[in-house]
């Protein structure tokens, strides 16, 4: 009996050590999959040190300023709703790029008539449409809901919307020249870049809350300005038009670097030949 059992027990021993070498070997090419790609690495400590330091912020900022929310009610809810308006306005952009990249298609578009020109201006276009339809059942709901109406803040509302939709293009410019530039191990970028500015952007505390030496980054982004100055609106009720034009002047110059750097990305994948193996 024992000389009977002693094969079976070596056989299963065998299968045992097989098992654990083959997923020891897919464990293993996945950490090389990981070591090889900085946006790899980047995205495991990425997301929870933004959390961290964003809720920080918040509780600090709170914990200061405890009459906050009697002052105005839904200076939150409208930080929300006026941060997915940048939030979509780069994936909107980014996923229209990344379905060409996906469906092996952008090869084909490039040798076609279409202009890269041409091609950003419909990418932007996407852009409005994803924001506008996503943006606008949810300010209906928050009016049903909640009883908060965006949409008395008035033209400055359109403003803010154009200020942080312009935001929203010079990131998803970037990132999409990031993937043409460093392939598809770049595309978490997409959703981790955004949210690493949201600390930065005083979306739901004011610049003054944050360390001296990072209002100084913060003051460097378009969205703090119209972050502050909707809480001048809904708390101070004065319409701050000098925030408004410096958001405008420094979103002009961040797409047109963007733009830049897009293009020339494009420029070097169709001349390298990555334009056709980016998608891989």
């Amino acid at each position: 009996m024992e000389t009977t059992k002693t094969p079976r027990i070596h056989k299963k021993l065998a299968q045992s050590d097989s098992a654990l070498n083959r997923v020891g070997a897919m464990v293993l090419r996945y950490t090389y999959l990981i070591q090889g790609s900085w946006p790899r690495v980047l995205d495991l400590w990425y997301w929870p040190t933004l959390q961290m330091v964003m809720w920080g912020f918040i509780t600090s900022f709170l914990h200061e300023n405890s009459s906050f929310f009697a002052q105005a009610f839904g200076v939150l809810l409208g930080a929300v709703m006026l941060w997915d308006v940048m939030f979509r306005g780069q994936m909107g952009f980014a996923l229209s790029f990344f379905e060409e990249i996906w469906s092996r298609n952008l090869g084909h578009l490039l040798v076609s008539p279409l202009r890269p020109r041409e091609f950003i201006y419909a990418l932007l276009s996407m852009s409005v449409l994803r924001t506008v339809f996503g943006i606008f059942p949810a300010t209906l709901l928050a009016i049903w809901f909640f009883g908060f109406n965006v949409y008395s803040l008035g033209l400055m509302l359109a403003a803010f919307f154009v200020c942080l939709i312009m935001s929203g293009w010079s990131m998803g410019l970037l990132v999409s020249g990031l993937v043409l530039r460093y392939g598809m191990g770049a595309e978490s970028l997409a959703w981790a870049l955004i949210f690493g500015l949201a600390p930065l952007c005083a979306v739901y505390y004011p610049v003054a809350i944050l360390p001296q030496w990072v209002q100084m980054l913060s003051w460097s982004l378009p969205p703090s300005y119209v972050f502050e100055g909707m809480r001048a609106i809904m708390i101070d009720h004065k319409i701050r038009y000098d925030l408004l034009f410096m958001a405008l002047a420094l979103n002009g110059a961040y797409l047109a670097a963007a733009s830049w750097w897009f293009l020339s990305c494009l420029k070097s994948a169709r001349r390298t030949g990555k334009l056709l193996q980016v998608g891989e």
